[in-house]
């Protein structure tokens, strides 16, 4: 029987040899004719989780975009809405929106306190400042604290956002 084997230059030639097994697939025993193609690897499945509220692994992007500063309000608000997702998820959207909304109404006093007032203009744009910085801040420090799997709580929002944003949207 003629079969295509390695020489020992590396080249592909053809040889005969009494050997039967060489051109039988390892896996089914299929003959594959001239040359012998064996079969593709199956791709690895990922597990499925059944239902939203299991405790299924669920990716860490998710919850990080629910943390982007302005953008990630919306996601949030949506996973809210919808009432579906995992305790985290809703807890981390809950926090999210209520950062937003705490800095949402608090840049809207202080430009209209700013624009409104001769004398404190510069004071309270100053101050408008640092209540953006400081969200943004806090929403990256959040950020990186579920990337390091810890607890993406803050002590005093997230007690408000339980009993605020929790009583309305969950």
């Amino acid at each position: 029987m003629e079969n295509y084997q390695p020489k020992e230059t590396g080249e592909w030639g053809m040889e005969s040899g009494g050997d039967e097994e060489i051109g039988k697939c390892g896996e089914c025993g299929e003959r594959g004719g001239e040359r012998f193609l064996p079969h593709p690897p199956t791709p690895p499945t990922l597990p499925v989780c059944p239902m939203p509220h299991a405790s299924c692994p669920m990716p860490k992007t998710q919850l990080l975009l629910y943390l982007v500063p302005i953008i990630g309000f919306f996601p949030s608000l949506w996973t809210l809405y919808r009432r579906q997702g995992s305790r985290e998820q809703l807890a981390v959207s809950r926090l999210s929106i209520t950062l937003a909304l705490t800095w949402l109404l608090g840049y809207l006093l202080l430009v209209t306190g700013a624009a409104t007032s001769d004398f404190f203009t510069l004071r309270l744009f100053i101050l408008n400042s640092f209540l953006t910085s400081g969200y943004f801040l806090v929403s990256v420090w959040l950020i990186f604290r579920l990337i390091q799997n810890k607890s993406g709580r803050l002590p005093g929002f997230t007690t408000l956002a339980e009993r605020v944003v929790g009583k309305y949207l969950s």
